[in-house]
């Protein structure tokens, strides 16, 4: 397969308080087999041989696992294909002499701390209010003490499969965080071993996803949509009804 020249539009900050700016870079000769973030890193090689500053980008797994590779990608977080992370997109999707804008994930809570890089420190602060268990469990139980039921199960992993990378966010109009939250409070409220704090985790997740700054859910769905392990926004509507339970408890209480 022939190599792809491109043009990419990158977005540049050098700190939180810059103002920022769309920069153009020529991607010539990529290999077609490489992964978006391997062609910004052939990118990066050639602006540091010609004396430049390279873009700055957050990676770690590079296996759609631990949701730090965030980009925005022609105006979609992690790119319009279905369910993968920015680092499992390859560049046989693009045609030769196109041009790609790259931008940072776009919300008030995920501030920019250097070119594509966003602190995503918000999501940690959420799951540090409620997104646990801490009550003494002693050592690990038989695996067939405490039965669950098959359907259950599924839909407690499937909301615990989330990576928590801010797609979400950075697609609602009003960056709200409600599906990340959701599926982090899901997959605990719906396991027996996660039924005592149900009320206090379910409270103080929302209660701290208000003080980070985040949106209200509009119910578009566009968080679903660009989600790359797919999360279903029914985990929302779970969790809201979750809340009006755990508040009208708290009141009483």
């Amino acid at each position: 397969m022939a190599n792809l020249n491109l043009t990419l539009k990158v977005w540049r900050q050098k700190n939180p308080n810059d103002r920022g700016n769309i920069e153009t870079y020529e991607a010539k000769d990529i290999p077609q087999e490489a992964s978006f973030l391997e062609m910004l890193d052939i990118v990066n090689e050639r602006i540091i041989a010609d004396g430049g500053e390279p873009i700055v980008f957050d990676h770690d797994c590079r296996e759609g696992i631990c949701g730090m590779c965030s980009l925005t990608i022609n105006g979609v977080p992690h790119s319009k294909e279905i369910g993968i992370t920015t680092c499992q997109l390859h560049m046989r999707k693009y045609k030769d002499g196109e041009t790609i804008w790259i931008e940072p994930f776009r919300a008030r809570a995920f501030p920019v701390v250097k070119d594509l890089i966003t602190d995503r420190a918000a999501f940690d602060r959420i799951v540090s209010a409620g997104g646990y268990i801490d009550v003494r469990t002693g050592s690990a139980p038989d695996a067939n003490s405490m039965p669950i039921d098959k359907a259950l199960a599924d839909e407690a992993f499937d909301a615990a499969a989330c990576i928590g990378c801010g797609a979400c966010v950075a697609a609602c109009k009003n960056a709200s965080a409600m599906l990340f939250v959701s599926a982090k409070a899901a997959h605990l409220n719906k396991l027996p071993q996660g039924q005592p704090e149900k009320t206090k985790r379910t409270l103080a997740m929302v209660r701290q996803m208000d003080v980070e700054g985040f949106g209200n859910c509009t119910n578009q769905y566009e968080c679903e949509a660009v989600c790359p392990k797919e999360i279903s926004v029914d985990n929302i509507a779970k969790l809201n009804r979750d809340y009006l339970l755990a508040s009208a408890k708290d009141g009483i209480a």
